[in-house]
């Protein structure tokens, strides 16, 4: 018996011990993954922008990856989703590189401070950074708050260079003056790390270079034996980020005008009706996630409404034109004095306004023309119809006219069986008829 414990007491001792080691390896591996988490944002900094780089930064974190490096291309964006992912990058439980790539590309206002934030920040030959002067969207400001955002923005972004260790008055000229640096002079001037040709370029660069981090843990990057994971905006992400752009919200409004007023003058096509629900759907979406000045939307669709109502009372253009009116005010007004991202293209305004006059012009006219075709079907069709006497008509006798037979009356005179008539009027189920004139032939 005594020999039977001590047996068990063993093997539980040796599954301990396995335990033990099997828990080492899992920490070892885990602190030395040579994974290298890949993030990309190219285009305006939206809030599906913030939703991917925090997930992508968190499996980084979850998967101990060497660093999680964001190749940036970006024109601007919001402020409030610019804040939250410069919060995302400075709170990171992983190095966060920032590369500004491919060459040609710049990391303008919000992308100015994104890289900035960044543990390491990189950039390609070829591109720039800077312009980060605070801008609204959709009013201009009033003096005194336009100096206080800029104040605001200037303490911010002279806070993260300092937090990182860059030149935090370099730094300020780009809030303050809007200044612009290339790759070189953003080297000289202290706000980027290095300078890399390319992807490889950089993992090489990193190799040894030491990071601290939030928690004020130090971490020395190696890249040696590193392996690439690429993780891409998802399909829905791609697509919202897709339509969080004036000139694709734009295009959605414009979409949604044709769509619903084609629906409403022709009800029950159904096909046009679900498109332009759709579009004014997303187009809403659109417009809210880039605070979008509602009196150019209030303008846009007042001018759905007027050609809406030219299509049903036609006023020889008066609607029409109080409607082109308002749709390019709207147009110029949605996203007044902001930064040039957040313009929409003047071509576009110009080919929307003529596509959206001839599609009207279209209708209108295709009303007009219906309401004065004559009705060809039912007995109100008949009129004008020519028939053929079957008997005498003096004055009441029958006719036939395609193919049926008709209780006719002639208004004048007798008709005989075989001479054809017109008719002239539909009283229930009798027809008034007047015989047709024959030319008399010369002798």
């Amino acid at each position: 018996m005594h020999r039977y414990k001590s047996r068990i007491r063993f093997v539980y001792i040796i599954l301990l011990a396995c335990l033990w080691t099997v828990s080492l390896v899992s920490a070892s591996v885990s602190a030395n993954s040579a994974d290298i988490e890949i993030l990309t944002v190219d285009g305006t900094i939206v809030p599906v922008v913030v939703n991917y780089l925090d997930r992508g930064i968190a499996r980084a974190e979850d998967e101990g990856s060497i660093a999680c490096i964001i190749e940036l291309n970006t024109p601007g964006g919001l402020l409030n989703a610019t804040e939250k992912i410069v919060q995302r990058i400075l709170n990171a439980e992983v190095p966060i590189v920032v590369y500004v790539s491919p060459s040609g590309s710049w990391a303008a206002s919000a992308g100015t401070f994104i890289t900035i934030a960044a543990h390491i920040a990189v950039m390609a030959p070829g591109t720039s950074i800077g312009a980060a002067h605070p801008v609204t969207v959709g009013e201009q400001m009033p003096e005194e708050v336009s100096k206080k955002v800029t104040e605001y923005s200037s303490a911010w972004i002279r806070s993260i260079a300092e937090i990182r260790g860059r030149d935090p008055a370099q730094a300020e000229l780009a809030v303050t003056e809007s200044k612009s640096f290339t790759t070189t002079e953003a080297l000289e001037a202290d706000l980027i790390d290095f300078q890399a040709d390319h992807l490889e370029d950089l993992i090489q660069q990193l190799d040894g270079r030491k990071v601290t981090l939030a928690s004020g843990r130090e971490i020395v990057i190696d890249t040696s034996g590193y392996v690439l994971n690429w993780n891409r905006m998802n399909p829905v992400e791609r697509f919202l980020h897709v339509i969080s752009d004036p000139n694709i919200a734009y295009i959605l409004l414009s979409l949604a005008t044709i769509g619903l007023i084609t629906e409403i003058s022709n009800p029950g096509l159904v096909f046009p009706g679900v498109i332009g629900g759709i579009s004014l759907f997303l187009a809403f979406y659109s417009l809210g996630v880039l605070n979008a000045y509602w009196a150019g939307v209030l303008l846009i669709l007042l001018a759905m409404g007027l050609f809406t109502a030219e299509v049903f009372t036609p006023t020889f253009g008066g609607l029409a034109a109080a409607g082109i009116a308002s749709l390019v005010m709207g147009s110029l007004v949605l996203f007044s004095h902001s930064s040039p991202p957040m313009q929409i293209n003047r071509g576009l305004i110009a080919g929307v306004t003529i596509a959206i006059v001839a599609f009207l012009v279209f209708v209108v006219g295709a009303v007009v023309r219906g309401q004065r075709r004559k009705v060809k079907t039912g007995a109100e069709g008949l009129i004008g119809r020519t028939a053929v006497a079957k008997t005498s008509l003096a004055p009441k006798g029958t006719v036939l006219i395609d193919g049926e037979h008709w209780t006719a009356i002639v208004d004048s005179g007798k008709v005989e069986p075989g001479e054809e008539v017109m008719v002239t009027k539909v009283e229930g189920l009798k027809l008034v008829v007047t015989r047709k004139k024959t030319k008399r032939r010369r002798r």
